[in-house]
């Protein structure tokens, strides 16, 4: 039943993809496997914020902390006798760079420090509170009248915007819709008409409270007023009008949203959700299949869902109509999961345990489990496969890197073929290397940038001090005295290692595969960079996977910050072991 007040509005016109052997299933994930019970779920979101210089500022505030508690509890593993694995390649005091998730968490910490440093914010949810606290103080706490919001607004500092920060500041304190319905009534008074800003502020607050019978008088309103909407506000009407008998209206938004933009995985995990409680499993597996073809990763939640509505009754009776077969449907998103390297969080593990258990022609048991260093599963005694490549496996991947992501479809987009030759001719003449360090990704992990060449002779020291045989690949402009570049380091660096450096404008991590990849099965190579777009130029979903099992048996990651007197210790999942899909 419509409020009065909304009526009124009217007439005025706005990673567990799991280890399954026959009789168990257990977790696929290794060294990872704690981290399955406290994985984050992000709300991504594709606003690009401008870095600024107090962005920088707050970063380098954030590594001093870092440093002070690496000071404390990091003076034990100094003191170890040097030793490649059991010094060099200990375990780091802080979360591995490369843990499950942690890339997409780095990006959304660092995103929402932009936005806030910068003072953007995400729209719809985060917009500019009261600016004083005053201001803040002065937000009602009952529905008012007319007069009384008249009256609160001309004690206000800021009157110009008064509607849309007296609107965001209800939302983020909570406050009672009544309230803001209130509000409302004292615009369309004032002005006679309502901004689309303010009803999509009004709209926000509903939505994220729950109240959905709200949302769709808001979005009759928006319909009339406005001839379109933007992707926020459809995202919302979708996301309300999925939890209600309505939800079907949702599709018809999605249409309108596909003309404009590419949905989000939330925009269709919120359908799929919707569709698989109503047992519209035509729908569902039609806009999952839409999903993955758009090339768009579906969250956790939406797995969750499509695992759990396979357990329902509804499912198996409508399970003859779903082709290919909804087990067929679900397997196929584990073997999504396992090339894909997704690690599941909590939830969705559980629903994919109860999945398996839940089939009545095959005996399935799930229990939490952990593995031996060398890959030994402790519950049922299976070796998991191992990340180690065969050698026609290595030659393969060997192959299609130098193809697809060297030389790539146009050579000049990477360097010039004159430059490769000459590095290929180097690598040639030059001792297998058994460690290449990407000279500037390692340079920059001290934010002293008066301190680049020192940081990378001490990384570069350490490992030449360990008996490696090391290649340095730089840029020539660090060969041009300057204050980051001392002329002393960068000759001692040269003197210490084997030294190619490539033209500034050229890419140097394409320089860096090969010469690893060249050198042999035992070389391994240094770098922050997780070579994600690299990984993007390989043909297949097959050399994708040999790839990333090459990288992490032989990436190493400088753990924590360069200091003199300060031991260099790496970051190196040198045991991590895949799961199958039985």
């Amino acid at each position: 039943m419509r409020s009065s007040i909304i009526c009124k509005l009217k007439t005025c016109s706005m990673h567990f993809n799991p280890v399954l052997y026959h009789g168990t299933v257990v977790n696929r994930e290794t060294y990872l496997i704690s981290k399955l019970y406290y994985n984050a779920r992000c709300l991504s979101s594709k606003n690009t914020f401008q870095k600024t210089n107090a962005v920088d500022k707050t970063q380098n505030k954030d590594s001093e902390n870092q440093r002070g508690y690496r000071d404390r509890y990091g003076k034990e593993n100094g003191q170890k006798e040097r030793n490649w694995i059991d010094t060099s390649l200990q375990r780091s005091s802080t979360k591995s760079v490369f843990a499950a998730g942690t890339a997409k968490k780095t990006a959304e910490i660092l995103r929402k420090k932009a936005a806030l440093v910068s003072g953007m914010r995400p729209a719809t949810l985060d917009d500019p509170k009261p600016k004083t606290i005053a201001e803040r103080d002065k937000l009602p706490d009952r529905p008012l009248s007319v007069a009384e919001w008249r009256k609160l607004k001309e004690s206000m500092i800021n009157v110009q915007r008064f509607e849309i920060y007296t609107m965001n500041g209800l939302f983020n304190t909570g406050a009672d819709l009544d309230i803001a319905k209130s509000l409302l009534t004292f615009v369309v008074t004032e002005t006679g008409t309502l901004s689309y800003e303010l009803l999509l502020r009004y709209l926000t607050l509903c939505v994220m409270g729950g109240h959905d019978s709200e949302v769709f008088d808001v979005y009759d309103i928006m319909r009339t007023s406005f001839p379109s909407l933007e992707t926020g506000a459809s995202s919302l009407f979708i996301k309300s009008f999925c939890r209600t008998e309505r939800w079907r209206k949702a599709l018809v938004i999605l249409q309108e949203l596909k003309k404009v933009v590419t949905p989000s995985p939330r925009n269709y995990g919120d359908i799929i959700s919707a569709a698989v409680q109503h047992s519209d499993f035509t729908t569902t597996w039609m806009l999952y299949d839409e999903l993955i073809e758009k090339g768009l990763s579906p969250h956790a939640e939406t797995w969750e869902v499509l695992f759990s509505g396979a357990n329902g009754t509804n499912a198996k009776e409508e399970e003859e109509k779903i082709r290919p077969p909804l087990k067929q449907r679900l397997l196929g998103i584990l073997h999504h999961m396992r090339e894909n390297q997704i690690y599941p969080p909590k939830n969705l593990a559980k629903s994919i345990k109860t999945w398996f258990e839940s089939l009545e022609d095959q005996k399935w048991e799930g229990r939490w489990t952990t593995t031996s260093p060398k890959g030994m599963c402790h519950c049922c005694g299976t070796e998991l496969e191992s990340i180690q490549l065969t050698e026609e496996e290595y030659k393969q991947l060997k192959d299609k890197v130098m193809v697809n992501v060297i030389q790539g479809q146009d050579v000049f987009n990477k360097t010039t073929p004159q430059e490769l030759e000459r590095f290929k001719a180097f690598v040639k003449r030059k001792p297998a290397f058994d460690v290449v360090v990407d000279g500037l990704n390692v340079a920059n992990i001290n934010k002293d940038k008066s301190k680049l060449s020192e940081t990378l002779l001490a990384v570069v020291s350490e490992l030449v001090l360990q008996g490696q045989t090391v290649l340095v690949l730089g840029r020539k402009h660090m060969l041009r005295p300057t204050r980051s570049w001392d002329r002393n380091n960068m000759n001692s660096l040269q003197q210490k290692a084997h030294c190619f450096f490539t033209e500034n404008i050229s890419e140097d991590d394409p320089f860096l595969l090969y010469a690893a990849l060249h050198s042999g099965n035992h070389c391994r190579f240094v770098s922050r960079d997780l070579m994600r777009d690299h990984k993007a130029c390989l043909p297949d979903g097959a050399t994708k996977r040999l790839f990333f099992k090459w990288q992490r048996g032989h990436q190493l990651v400088v753990d924590g910050y360069i200091a003199p007197g300060r031991k260099v210790c790496f970051q190196y999942c040198h045991i991590l072991l895949l799961g199958t899909v039985a």
